[in-house]
């Protein structure tokens, strides 16, 4: 059985099947931090999402980073290093993309182990 959590028309933010859970793109709320600070809060939804399913950072199977402008992808870099699990960092791909909303400056997607 699928568990989705805060469904919505176009997508829900979790969702765990068969012990991993699935989260969606995390994007700050406040858009007009800076790298650093957005990344942050990106990481504080993470932590978030995971705790709803039942894991936390240690069990991070991937995590796919999307960067608005990689010139600044070293405060991203600063603020994940502050928060991952250094015992346990999971595979992890970074790449500049265009964002949905031109404020946002970084979108990061894990899926992670439950249980």
């Amino acid at each position: 059985m699928i568990q989705r959590f805060q469904v919505g028309k176009r997508l829900s933010e979790l969702a765990i099947y068969n012990g991993v859970a699935y989260l969606a793109g995390q994007v700050p709320e406040n858009d007009q931090l800076d790298m650093y600070g957005q990344t942050q809060q990106v990481l504080a939804e993470i932590d978030k999402w995971l705790k709803v399913a039942g894991t936390d950072k240690s069990c991070i199977l991937t995590a796919q980073v999307f960067v608005a402008d990689m010139a600044e992808f070293d405060e991203m870099n600063r603020a994940w290093d502050e928060w991952v699990d250094t015992q346990n960092s999971p595979p992890r791909a970074a790449v500049e993309a265009r964002l949905a909303n031109p404020n946002w400056k970084v979108e990061i997607v894990v899926t992670a182990a439950v249980g």
